[in-house]
């Protein structure tokens, strides 16, 4: 569906409304303007590594995509390519329709995407509370003295982005460390600390690499457990890199592999578990050799 967009998506003359268009016509505008995300046929390059090749993918509100693949398959380069850290070579990205492909990071943010890392980026010298009222400074409008001496709107917006980052603590369990300096915490609970700054985002789009890397058992059913109740109670559309196979299958709506940069499969959990290629893929008759663009 994505490269029928990117490809073969006619213009409306001026004027024209949906009742005077080919009935094929109506038919892919409205899958476009019902997705919350898409990208179409975007690549990225560094130097001679393709990391990325001719990828496209579409994201409905309310869905869970997971993103699969070996390591070096192009993943986190992706995520990095919607999200606006890294300018796609070719390709085109849009948000509820308006195209993204060359904004930067933070008006990406604004528009609603919020992303969390594969590597822990939190300030570890910082206590709980002040890392996730971090994540409101899209939302801050205060000019630079007005922070200062916390004058007029600077301390509404200080108290208001203290509200919630105490909401988003309480909800993920984090309320009883709020003042626990972050370099103090357990791995898994800093990767929920960095789910939470992400969220002070509001986020209507979740990008999440790799969320439950290194954590054990128990707090990989924990996380899970959030992710689901952040798409089913707040309506959070959500993007999924995660190894653990048995999650990404629980949790999604469709899963998208990738080897060697390349999409090989887009589809049903069930179906995707069946798919030769994958299987391929996985067993390592078909090797991509990792990089540090994975």
């Amino acid at each position: 569906m994505a490269s029928t967009i990117a490809h073969g998506m006619p213009d409306l003359a001026a004027g024209q409304n949906a009742a005077e268009m080919p009935l094929s016509a109506v038919a892919i505008t409205s899958a476009v303007q019902s997705k919350h995300l898409v990208v179409a046929g975007v690549s990225k390059r560094f130097g001679g590594v393709s990391a990325v090749q001719d990828v496209s993918l579409t994201l409905s509100a309310g869905e869970i995509v997971s993103i699969i693949g070996p390591n070096g398959a192009g993943k986190t380069s992706l995520l990095n390519t919607i999200s606006g850290f890294y300018r796609p070579d070719a390709g085109r990205i849009t948000m509820d329709g308006v195209d993204i492909t060359s904004v930067r990071p933070s008006k990406i943010a604004a528009r609603g995407i919020a992303r969390t890392f594969q590597n822990i980026a939190l300030f570890t010298g910082l206590t709980v509370v002040e890392n996730v009222m971090l994540g409101r400074h899209i939302h801050m409008t205060s000019g630079v003295l007005a922070c200062i001496f916390y004058l007029g709107r600077a301390q509404r917006q200080e108290e208001e982005s203290r509200r919630q980052a105490e909401k988003v603590l309480a909800m993920l369990g984090l309320s009883h460390l709020r003042g626990k300096m972050s370099g103090e915490l357990a791995y898994g609970l800093r990767k929920r600390v960095e789910l939470a700054r992400a969220l002070m985002l509001e986020p209507r789009v979740l990008l999440l690499d790799e969320p439950m890397g290194g954590m054990n058992q128990d707090e990989k059913q924990e996380m899970k457990r959030f992710i689901c109740e952040l798409n089913q109670n707040h309506g959070t559309s959500i993007v999924l890199i995660e190894h653990d196979i048995g999650i990404v299958m629980d949790i999604s709506d469709r899963v998208i592999v990738l080897d060697g940069g390349h999409k090989i499969a887009d589809d049903s959990p069930a179906h995707v578990q069946r798919d030769p290629a994958v299987i391929r893929a996985y067993l390592g008759t078909r090797r991509t050799r990792g990089d540090k663009h994975g």
